[in-house]
């Protein structure tokens, strides 16, 4: 077991390069499966656990994988299997996005029900519903989801109850190969989701309106493999500007987009956090303080949930009384406990919680719940008095490449250690070295 170990009190200053963005590559490398000819070559692909999951997902569907130098290449021109077994299927919920593909090249489709991270039930009816309405038999049972039509499947038109993003990306992909016109109503708008458009479009397919709430696939008969590179990873780019904000520091967080960290930058900017877009990415300069506001998590272009943890630890620096609010997931507070252990006062109410700052927080050991709670913890730790351990880093590695690094890059006293390997001279060490 590792842990990471901050000691508060550091500015953060410099420049901080962003990953290609894992909720992009996950359903980029799932599409592979759909070309019948050819090699896909997908370039800027971080080198997370959860890409070596997919990887072995599609790598078992009796494709050729590689993956070095930032560069995943797949060639998926054999007749395919059709089952993911519960085995990789348990590792990330993102596996499931293999049945689109598998479904719309084969006909057929059996997949485990799928793991990942903890946060709520997570349904996968409006994949399935999608699934039926372009004709595919769906059963669910025994652990497995198996979908299965006779000859193609047609197009149709599909509402989504929720804007699902997994949902939205497993259709298209099903979709883009179906005998007609599909029509997506209610869908993700994610730039993910424009992302996996775009790569679906160069090899060959038809797909138009990805962004707006509604999708039009025109189905086609094959499609070829391709070369594509990843957007960069907004939420990473998240994560280091919040980290930059709570130190007071000044950091250039180098590839992030602007247009796809809109809420969130209006969000910062509201507390009085200056963010200047730089071109090659967004400079971060944190106030000496900062203002308390309300957030509520929504579908995009609304602010993201997966930065609602971090943001968490940047309100409870702020002066006054702030709100949030997650609509997307239920169950997504279990980090608040963690910040607790740390002296946050935080108040639950349903799906909201409501913190009174600035707080002192105090170094401690914590738990990640999840994926971006472990961050969200380290992030904390910056500024709290004393040493924080987080703990569970099993989450963090599923999305961040190198995190502890790139903080002790831009000037953070934070190392990873081995459990087992840590004495009490590691304190006295990250002092000296200070």
């Amino acid at each position: 077991m590792e842990k990471i170990i901050v000691r508060g009190g550091q500015r953060l200053s410099g420049t901080v390069q962003v990953e290609g963005a894992k909720n992009a590559v996950l359903p980029v490398i799932a599409a592979t499966l759909l070309a019948s000819e050819g090699k896909s070559i997908i370039k800027n692909v971080p080198p997370l656990s959860d890409v070596y999951t997919i990887n072995e997902v599609i790598r078992h569907l009796n494709t050729d994988v590689e993956f070095a130098n930032g560069e995943v290449t797949v060639n998926a021109s054999r007749e395919l299997f059709v089952e993911a077994p519960f085995e990789y299927v348990r590792k990330m919920r993102a596996s499931v996005l293999v049945m689109g593909s598998l479904l719309g090249r084969t006909g057929k489709a059996r997949v485990a029900l799928p793991g990942g991270c903890a946060i709520g039930s997570r349904p996968i009816d409006q994949h399935l519903k999608g699934f039926e309405a372009m004709g595919a038999k769906v059963k669910v049972g025994n652990g497995f989801i198996e979908a299965e039509v006779d000859g193609r499947l047609h197009g149709a038109k599909v509402y989504l109850d929720f804007p699902s993003v997994g949902a939205t990306e497993n259709i298209m992909m099903a979709a883009v190969l179906a005998e007609g016109t599909t029509i997506l109503e209610n869908v993700a708008k994610e730039p993910e989701i424009v992302d996996l458009a775009n790569f679906l479009n160069k090899m060959g397919g038809n797909v138009v309106g990805a962004g707006t709430g509604t999708i039009r696939i025109e189905g086609v008969d094959r499609l070829y493999g391709v070369e594509h590179s990843i957007i960069p990873d907004r939420i990473e780019a998240g994560t280091f500007m919040v980290a930059a904000a709570i130190t007071k520091g000044d950091v250039l967080v180098k590839g992030a987009i602007p247009e796809h960290l809109s809420s969130l930058i209006a969000k910062m900017e509201e507390m009085g956090v200056k963010i200047i877009d730089e071109g090659e990415g967004v400079r971060v300069i944190g106030p000496d303080s900062l203002k308390s506001v309300d957030i509520k998590t929504m579908p995009h272009p609304g602010f993201p949930t997966d930065m609602q943890s971090q943001m968490m630890a940047l309100l409870l620096a702020a002066d006054g009384t702030s709100v949030i609010t997650e609509t997307v997931f239920e169950n997504r507070f279990m980090h608040a406990e963690e910040f607790r252990r740390m002296g946050a006062e935080i108040k639950i109410e349903g799906r909201s919680v409501i913190m009174d700052g600035p707080t002192a927080l105090q170094g401690a050991e914590v738990a990640a719940t999840d994926l971006r709670a472990a961050a969200a913890l380290s992030i904390a730790g910056l500024v709290a008095d004393g040493y924080t351990r987080v703990t569970e880093l099993k989450h963090l590695d599923r999305g961040y490449v190198n995190f502890h690094q790139k903080l002790a890059a831009l000037g953070a006293d934070i190392e990873r250690v081995n459990e087992a390997d840590e004495t009490p001279a590691t304190e006295e060490t990250m002092i000296k070295d200070a």
